[in-house]
């Protein structure tokens, strides 16, 4: 992130002179450049940018759900055996993503598992050194994340993919609505340049875009149970951010969406 002298971001008035439009594609290019790999056009980031991209956010899960559908559609059609569609199918949203939401899994991790007060945790977060707890916590996630995958039915198809887009649209309703940690990071970055309530609704909508997806495509039992488990996972996220942590930071929210991630999957496994 640059800051120019007299608190703007590079290039922000030439973009506020590009009105509402400019504004709005640079948000989406923002949101996709930092939460994905997909490749997008180069921006530079203002505070004008900032304030929409959150509302973008929930598209990057909307372009792993087509990939991940596109592909269970083709693994069904020819035949694959579960190990390697789960295999696949539990690395397609970490390449596409870059794992920018597993680090952040595996940095809260560590940090809880060291048990130390809230100011040591926040220096675990910070720390650029992967730990043990780390290593054995992220291969135990993405074995059962392969175990989960690996058992979801055609039936669970393309319901699946609302719930890619159904955590991004909590995850970051939470960057914009939860106390913060601490006055710098990420996700205070992405707080503090938002367009607030604006954002919020939003974001609101997307969530309930992507439950009615859920009902809609996985029916009214397993589309609403899987939405129930975000929900329960939401709410607990809160409560112990707060606890543990004094509030969320960037990397929590990723912890959130990766936790989020494999609850409402495995509801999707068990249901359908």
């Amino acid at each position: 992130m640059e800051d120019e002298d007299k608190g703007k971001f590079p290039e922000e008035k030439e973009r506020d002179e590009g009105g509402a439009g400019c504004r709005l594609w640079d948000s989406f290019l923002i949101a996709f450049s930092m939460y994905s790999r997909i490749p997008v056009p180069k921006t530079k980031w203002s505070k004008e940018g900032m304030k929409y991209a959150l509302c973008f956010f929930p598209m990057v899960g909307v372009a792993i759900g087509g990939v991940t559908v596109g592909f269970a559609c083709l693994a069904h059609r020819f035949g694959w055996g579960k190990l390697a569609f789960g295999c696949v199918g539990t690395v397609l949203p970490v390449i596409i993503t870059g794992g920018i939401h597993m680090d952040g899994f595996l940095d809260v991790v560590d940090a809880r598992s060291s048990c130390q007060p809230v100011e040591r945790k926040l220096e675990i977060l910070k720390d650029p050194h992967t730990g043990a707890f780390a290593i054995l916590y992220g291969i135990v996630y993405m074995l059962l994340y392969l175990a989960v995958f690996s058992e979801l039915g055609q039936e669970a198809f393309p319901a699946a993919a609302g719930v890619y887009v159904l955590e991004r649209a909590l995850s970051g309703w939470s960057v914009v609505s939860f106390p913060k940690a601490k006055k710098e990071g990420l996700a205070n970055t992405f707080a503090e340049g938002a367009a607030g309530r604006i954002v919020q609704v939003w974001l609101l909508a997307w969530v309930l875009a992507a439950v009615f997806f859920l009902i809609r495509t996985g029916g009214v039992l397993a589309g609403g149970l899987t939405a129930g488990a975000a929900c329960v996972v939401f709410g607990w996220y809160y409560r112990m951010s707060v606890k543990e942590f004094g509030g969320i930071t960037g990397d929590l929210a990723g912890y959130f969406l990766q936790v989020c991630e494999l609850g409402m999957l495995t509801v999707l496994a068990v249901l359908l």
